[in-house]
């Protein structure tokens, strides 16, 4: 089984290596540091599996799984994170992901996600399988940047991230005006009334790192 991956820090995905080819049954048939490169990896090596980083440089995470879905449909996608599983999971399976797996989990559980993705199954942690069940059963609410489109959502990770309107701008193909306009949807969305309001938001519920 052939495994892409892309992650922007060196000794992990060199951990991820080391995993992966201590089972015979899989092997690398690519590595990317950033979103970008991994499209353009994805479109040039054979692959059944891509295992990426929920947020590297370039290609966000969502946005990437997005496009390897569009070119790719049949083949699998497994997100990696340092963020709690709660915290994306929903999102990145609503953008065609197959699973959702946190950093800290063990090499077995890697291994077990991408088979179980791999032969057509969505992988969930068995936490997170439970803590969906009883959202659905209690219907609890909702926290306000659920309730973003994924554009928004990606603003809004780069803005509290540090990154400036220009700089989204450039990253984005969009006009600065436009940057701005999203601005301040996702600042009403919220109830908030500054970037720093935002950043104090997005740190409290673990949106970024």
């Amino acid at each position: 089984m052939r495994v892409l991956i892309a992650d922007d820090h060196p000794v992990v995905r060199q951990g991820l290596k080391q995993i992966l080819l201590a089972d015979p049954d899989l092997e690398v048939s690519g590595e990317a540091e950033d979103g970008d490169q991994a499209l353009d990896l994805a479109r040039r090596v054979e692959w059944d599996v891509a295992l990426l980083d929920f947020s590297m440089p370039g290609l966000h995470g969502l946005e990437l799984v997005g496009e390897l879905k569009r070119e790719f449909p049949s083949r699998p996608v497994l997100l990696l994170s340092m963020h709690p599983e709660g915290v994306h999971a929903t999102r990145v399976l609503r953008a065609g992901g197959s699973g959702y797996l946190n950093k800290g989990s063990t090499a077995q559980e890697l291994t077990s996600a991408i088979r179980k993705v791999a032969s057509g199954g969505k992988y969930l942690s068995p936490a997170l399988a439970e803590r969906l069940a009883l959202d659905l059963v209690l219907e609890t609410r909702k926290p306000l940047h659920e309730s973003l489109s994924d554009k928004e959502y990606r603003i809004m990770w780069m803005l509290a991230s540090g990154k400036s309107i220009g700089r989204i701008a450039r990253d984005l193909s969009l006009s600065p005006s436009t940057v701005s306009t999203f601005r301040m949807r996702i600042l009403n969305k919220l109830t908030l009334s500054s970037n720093a309001e935002l950043v104090r938001y997005a740190i409290s519920h673990n949106l970024v790192e």
